[in-house]
């Protein structure tokens, strides 16, 4: 019998429980980006951390992770320590470390979900079927050939003289090959936008996220009817200003359901 390949994802996000609130994984080079691996990646590792530890309380509801510095290729540790749990929250205090370094921290917060009164401000923006679009083929990362996206706008394409500078992007987006969408995806996938000064300026300038947070909206209901369809993102900009930038950026299911919604803020230099 042949043993099911396990999807990048998977691999990349693997952990093993070494020791109480300690899980120890290992950097490849799968979803590697300028600097170390793609940020999103690194905070899905950090997430699934608290997922699997036996003390886990409900569901993501929130997660900030600050990029400390860049995870090198190798193995590195994780320290996931419940701080409080209370009878239906839980909050959590994940570090990364490599050679006894602190490269990544984070905090989040989980909590088991009731049944309230519920309504959905946001309203995702109209856009074609994905069947429409082509998918943007992108080699110079890593990490680029492990999703589909489908721009409606916003695209950086340096190489385009005719390229319009947008602060805002749109797309369809998924993960190649497609896999059902879960917390751990759905933390990797908010971050597939790139700094917004790229689209903005339509040509390479060095940037990188610095501090994230994603809200999250899903249910594991939510989650389940999502599947492995495409989700449709958006992202936009506040301001720029002496060497830093924000972002928020908002997903939504191929229903119209708001999944997540993240804000970040990025370097860049001249």
């Amino acid at each position: 019998m042949t043993t099911p390949t396990l999807h990048a994802l998977d691999q990349a996000i693997r952990l093993t429980m070494t020791a109480p609130n300690r899980f120890s994984g290992h950097c490849d080079e799968t979803y590697l980006n300028m600097v170390g691996p793609f940020g999103g990646m690194t905070a899905a590792t950090l997430l699934n951390a608290a997922l699997m530890h036996p003390d886990r309380l409900g569901d993501p509801v929130s997660l900030t992770v600050n990029f400390a510095g860049p995870v090198g290729l190798g193995d590195f540790e994780i320290e996931a320590t419940p701080l409080r749990t209370n009878r239906s929250t839980q909050h959590w205090l994940l570090l990364l470390r490599q050679n006894d370094e602190v490269m990544t921290s984070a905090t989040a917060f989980f909590g088991t979900r009731r049944e309230t009164w519920s309504e959905q401000a946001a309203e995702p923006p109209a856009a074609p079927a994905v069947s429409e679009l082509p998918r943007k083929e992108r080699h110079e990362r890593a990490w680029f050939r492990h999703y589909d996206m489908r721009f409606v706008s916003g695209a950086f394409q340096p190489d385009d003289a005719n390229a319009t500078p947008s602060h805002d992007s749109l797309l369809w987006v998924r993960d190649e090959p497609p896999r059902p969408l879960d917390f751990a995806a759905l933390t990797a996938v908010g971050d597939i936008f790139a700094p917004r000064i790229f689209s903005r300026r339509q040509r390479f300038t060095p940037a990188g996220t610095v501090s994230m947070t994603h809200y999250f909206h899903a249910t594991q209901e939510d989650l389940q009817r999502a599947g492995s369809d495409f989700l449709l993102g958006q992202a936009g900009v506040s301001r720029y200003h002496h060497n830093y930038a924000d972002q928020i950026a908002h997903l939504w299911a191929s229903d119209g359901t708001l999944l997540l919604t993240s804000t970040q803020v990025a370097y860049f230099k001249e």
